[in-house]
């Protein structure tokens, strides 16, 4: 893909194939905050693989459809 393949769909494009131009990432802090945790918490699902991050710099983003996935599958019905 060419650069101008690029500029014609008016999309970023990473990698060829991944679409990031409808994408929210939040930061740790607000992804505890969301989920009522601590932020060590989310360091922790981060780095176990169990909550999908970005490194930027030092810093990680989490996919803000991540975080919405993971609450839905972790939803349990009370009787």
């Amino acid at each position: 893909m060419t650069d101008s393949d690029t500029a014609r769909t008016n999309r970023p494009i990473l990698g060829g194939d991944i679409d990031l131009s409808d994408m929210a990432f939040l930061t740790v802090a607000e992804v505890a905050g969301v989920m009522r945790v601590s932020k060590m918490t989310v360091y922790r699902m981060v780095h176990s693989g169990e909550l999908p991050a970005v490194r930027v710099g030092r810093s990680f983003r989490v996919p803000a459809k991540a975080v919405r996935e993971y609450l839905s599958a972790a939803y349990v019905e009370t009787s």
